[in-house]
């Protein structure tokens, strides 16, 4: 059967939430449903990335499916689901998802600075790219060939002061 892996974050009022978790690899033969839900007030801010490694180094992948939803003061910011590996629907490792990666990750920024200064859409490097979303906040979404590199990738995003 599946493993299920669930996180709850609330981020109250005037509150900063730094939710940077290790990798998740997905071993061969393995099935893992992971949900992260977070509730987030006006005030608050948040910072979250999430990294998927699909398979270790030399095998295939497990089965991930993944939502991440986040309310900002009770309304939708982002509901987001994705799927990988040989349980997913066909075409998560073409060229309109992975293009033969082996690593996906993202970062969500949320605050009230980007009501203010909307952020502008734009490829970040050759495997990354900011996308602002409808409310106050950006999604960085990178991918990779493997794990040290969609983490460079990402550090390198998080480091940017240009986001906040």
């Amino acid at each position: 059967g599946a493993a299920h892996y669930d996180v709850r974050l609330t981020v109250g009022e005037h509150a900063e939430l730094n939710w940077l978790p290790e990798q998740l690899v997905t071993a061969y033969g393995s099935e893992l449903r992971m949900r992260t839900h977070v509730e987030l007030a006006a005030t608050g801010r948040l910072t979250l990335r999430e990294e998927q490694i699909l398979g270790r180094h030399g095998e295939e992948s497990g089965t991930l499916f993944t939502r991440l939803t986040v309310l900002r003061a009770g309304r939708p910011l982002l509901d987001q689901e994705l799927a990988y590996g040989p349980g997913a629907p066909a075409g998560w490792d073409g060229g309109a998802v992975l293009g033969g990666h082996r690593a996906v990750g993202q970062l969500l920024l949320a605050g009230p600075e980007f009501e203010e200064k909307p952020a502008v859409p734009r490829l970040l490097g050759e495997s990354a790219v900011l996308t602002p979303l409808a409310g106050p906040a950006v999604l960085i979404t990178a991918v990779a060939p493997d794990a040290l590199r969609l983490r460079r990738v990402l550090d390198e995003a998080l480091d940017t002061s240009a986001y906040r």
